[in-house]
């Protein structure tokens, strides 16, 4: 199990440059967890992508269906007090540190493209570049 950020399920979805990575880290684990949030960064990426005419709404419908789907049984809420800690002790922002705390509380790494998380918070959070050329499952 991986906890990923909401930019890794985005990637899952959402044709980009990291598309293929994403695949890649699903084909590594496909157990991934995250904390609740995800849902609703998800869906705010979603409606700029409406917005910009880059997807219709009936496929932004279809891909959150899809994306709930896949992460159903694998979503947390997560210790307030845990995040307010995490990120009151660093630069990050709460909604950052709800990841960062979920993967603490399950003992897993956090996948993440984030580049502050990872630096910040080297013991738990990995790149996807790093976590996609290890051997660690």
């Amino acid at each position: 199990m991986i906890v990923v950020d909401s930019n890794i399920i985005g990637y899952l979805y959402l044709n980009s440059e990291r598309s293929k990575q994403a695949e890649q880290a699903w084909r590594k684990d496909p157990q991934w967890a995250a904390p609740l949030l995800w849902r609703s960064e998800l869906r705010n990426v979603l409606v700029l992508y409406v917005r910009k005419q880059l997807l219709s709404l009936e496929t932004a419908r279809e891909i959150m269906e899809e994306a709930i789907n896949l992460m159903i049984g694998h979503e947390y809420e997560v210790i307030s007090s845990r995040v307010l800690n995490l990120a009151v002790t660093s630069p990050c922002s709460a909604y950052d540190c709800e990841f960062v705390g979920l993967a603490q509380d399950l003992g897993v790494p956090l996948v993440t493209v984030d580049k502050q998380v990872f630096e910040q918070f080297p013991d738990i959070a990995v790149s996807l570049d790093k976590y996609l050329s290890s051997r660690r499952k």
